[in-house]
């Protein structure tokens, strides 16, 4: 068996209920419109960090985070309650860029478009 195959296993379930708790059963408005785009468990089990996206400014990122932090401990009681692991995971939640930044590079070719057929005309 691989290293690392039973922490991917685990964090893709961690994942999976985080999210159906944030869609179902959390009703904070400060995490609405966020995105989890992924998790990195530890080979050990004792650290998630799970990242998250919004578009938005940094007020909207800051907004974000401090639900999520503020939630975090109800998150991993319910998953420990779903999930039957011999030690929970510190749950990190952490801002992912990814996708504002292909945001920004969506609008740079849209961008490019319309100028080039204003050149064409």
């Amino acid at each position: 068996m691989l290293a690392g195959k039973r922490s991917v296993r685990v964090g893709d379930q961690i994942l999976k209920e985080i999210a159906d708790l944030l869609t179902h059963h959390i009703r904070d408005p400060r995490i609405q419109g966020a995105t989890l785009t992924g998790i990195n468990c530890s080979n050990d089990l004792k650290n998630a960090r799970v990242y998250f996206s919004i578009i938005g400014g940094k007020e909207e990122i800051e907004k974000v985070q401090s639900g999520l932090d503020s939630a975090k401990g109800y998150i991993k009681r319910e998953i420990s309650r779903r999930i039957n692991l011999r030690y929970m995971p510190q749950i990190i939640f952490e801002h992912d860029p990814t996708l504002e930044a292909g945001n920004q590079i969506e609008k740079l070719f849209q961008k490019i478009k319309l100028d080039e057929s204003k050149k064409t005309k």
